[in-house]
């Protein structure tokens, strides 16, 4: 037995008041310089912030609103402090974040051009290819981060379909009913439709869980109306 309960699609209007409530109640930034416009759903973020990682939290706190199906950040990093960091003190204190993160293997490398982080190297798990971005995107200096870093070659094995969905079942914010996985090789591919961005997150995250899994194309759609409720007993629940 399910008992669903559908909320209204959010208006134009309501998605940009939302993202704007949800910016300014983020301690992790300055909202007051970010301009929001939604356009179906589609949010574009303008303005200029003073560090990179207020940039990437701006994405991060839209993509968090109910009604969000995408996020166009043209926010420009510009920072307001009269010191500015050279390319050897950036490459010092990246150096320094990469190897004091312990998840991050010493595959890892950095280019620094100018203010940009250039991230290569290859790693084991998409994880520590995720840290090594969240490393180095606070630093102070840093305007943009390029994650370049690849995966070891991976191993196929016939049951990584199963087991990603099995994932995805198990997933409190997905639906194993509308999210649809399908594996050739190394590769997965993701299809469907979800009600959040963070839901979409979830099945990214489940497909690169796999040992297996080398690359994942995420084509799932974010749709506000795809699932919304609670579930009793086993039945299906309604996410680079």
């Amino acid at each position: 037995m399910t008992l669903t309960s559908r909320t209204p699609t959010r208006s134009d209007p309501e998605v940009r008041a939302a993202v704007t409530a949800e910016l300014e109640w983020a301690p992790d930034m300055v909202a007051a310089h970010i301009g929001v416009t939604a356009d179906h759903g589609v949010v574009v973020l303008t303005g200029d912030v003073d560090k990179y990682c207020e940039r990437t939290a701006a994405s991060e706190a839209a993509l968090r609103v109910r009604g969000v199906t995408a996020v166009v950040n043209e926010i420009r990093v510009r920072p307001k402090s009269t010191y500015t960091l050279g390319e050897t003190d950036i490459a010092r204190e990246v150096e320094h974040a990469l190897r004091s993160t312990a998840s991050i293997p010493d595959t890892v490398k950095a280019e620094i051009v100018g203010h940009q982080v250039n991230l290569t190297g290859v790693v084991e798990w998409d994880y520590q290819r995720r840290a090594a971005a969240r490393a180095v995107q606070h630093l102070l200096g840093v305007t943009s981060v390029n994650n370049a870093i690849s995966l070891t070659p991976r191993q196929p094995a016939p049951d990584t379909e199963e087991r990603i969905r099995q994932a995805i079942a198990r997933n409190a914010l997905l639906d194993p009913e509308t999210v649809h996985v399908r594996v050739a090789e190394d590769r997965v591919t993701l299809t469907g439709t979800v009600p959040s961005w963070a839901a979409r997150r979830q099945a990214d995250l489940a497909a690169w869980s796999s040992p297996h899994v080398s690359e994942v194309f995420n084509y799932i759609v974010v749709k506000e109306s795809a699932a919304h409720g609670n579930s009793l007993g086993p039945t299906p629940r309604g996410t680079k």
